[in-house]
């Protein structure tokens, strides 16, 4: 361990500095809980600059999180991609462990699917950051390895104030050679209920596939606005139930009614095919992270086509309709202005 902390010392931040930036880690400044504990904001003073921060607190009450807070400080201080939470530095000191980022402003995804206040081509943007976010960890050839991340759900995707996706949550990421990212990693079935890989009982073990899975479930949470897992619901996980409607093509009865009226129905077709492919049993079966960029950018494409088609058109029929509308109204009163005119001619010619 004395190794490991030397490699990353440049890295360290001194507790003192947390604790101004946190305002003594008030509680008016929790943000979170994440799975090793309270996540605080603030703002740090780096290099003459004041960064917004999301410092995370180990919760050392319960104790352990050690190897997973020393997992996430090793995997951030070697990912560098928009779509990847900023690390920033890390303070282990006088018993605390504390893992400090860039802030991101409009918090995780899953508190924004509860409340349905996302567009679908804002929907779109973000599964298209989180599938780029994915194929640099399972391909990116100048780190030298490929990271299998296992912990891919909707509240480990953070969204920043252009509602960008950062992925984060690294605290169980494995590290894999880029030539074996297919063999499987023995593990527990690490993951929230309703986002891990089936295969897990099979092979005892994950893979990049697993990740894969995982986001397919994601795709569907966005598309149908609803949880991968609700407890007291006959319908307790999502993804069988999204593979049922699927095959039986009845997907459109469980799409969150707010995003059919918005969708261009090739984008819909497109979207929900890569989706449906990523939870596939067998994992040899799922597309790898590079397909799934392409599938959803073509998505976003004609969705973009789509808006850029419709919209004028919309206005067009908006326009044409108010000026016919007025050009009725005009009529309708130039002729009662007429008739009273004429009324009035005759009342004054008996008279």
């Amino acid at each position: 361990m004395t190794t490991t902390i030397a490699k990353f010392a440049h890295l360290q931040i001194p507790l003192e500095d947390v604790v101004k930036a946190t305002d003594n880690f008030h509680h008016d400044n929790i943000i979170g809980r994440g799975g090793l504990g309270r996540v605080y904001k603030g703002q740090l003073q780096r290099s003459g600059e004041l960064i917004k921060i999301s410092a995370l607190r180990l919760d050392r009450k319960h104790g352990g999180g050690v190897v997973e807070f020393w997992t996430e400080v090793s995997m951030l201080s070697d990912l560098k991609h928009t779509n990847i939470v900023s690390f920033i530095g890390f303070c282990n000191e006088k018993g605390e462990k504390i893992i400090i980022t860039r802030h991101t402003a409009k918090g995780s995804l899953q508190w924004h699917l509860s409340k349905q206040n996302l567009t679908w081509m804002q929907r779109l943007k973000i599964c298209v950051g989180v599938a780029r976010a994915l194929s640099y960890l399972h391909y990116d050839e100048r780190r030298g390895y490929g990271v299998i991340h296992r912990n891919t759900n909707s509240s480990t995707i953070l969204l920043d104030v252009n509602l960008e996706a950062k992925l984060s949550g690294f605290k169980v990421s494995i590290k894999q050679s880029l030539n074996h990212m297919d063999r499987v990693s023995l593990s527990e079935p690490i993951g929230k209920i309703g986002y891990v890989d089936p295969e897990f009982e099979k092979t005892k073990g994950a893979t990049h596939k697993s990740d894969i899975y995982s986001f397919g479930v994601v795709l569907f949470e966005i598309l149908c606005g609803r949880e991968a897992y609700i407890n007291n619901d006959p319908n307790r996980l999502l993804a069988p139930l999204v593979r049922y409607h699927y095959e039986n093509e009845t997907l459109h009865d469980i799409i969150h009614p707010d995003l059919l009226t918005q969708m261009s129905p090739q984008s819909l077709l497109k979207y929900s095919k890569v989706a449906y492919s990523c939870l596939k049993d067998e994992r040899a079966q799922r597309p790898n992270a590079n397909d799934i960029v392409e599938e959803l950018e073509k998505a976003l494409e004609l969705q973009l086509r789509y808006e850029n088609l419709v919209r004028p058109l919309f206005i067009f029929v908006i326009a044409f309709l108010f000026y016919v509308f007025y050009f009725i109204f005009r009529c309708l009163n130039t002729l009662n202005f007429e008739k009273y005119h004429k009324k009035k001619k005759k009342t004054l010619i008996n008279l």
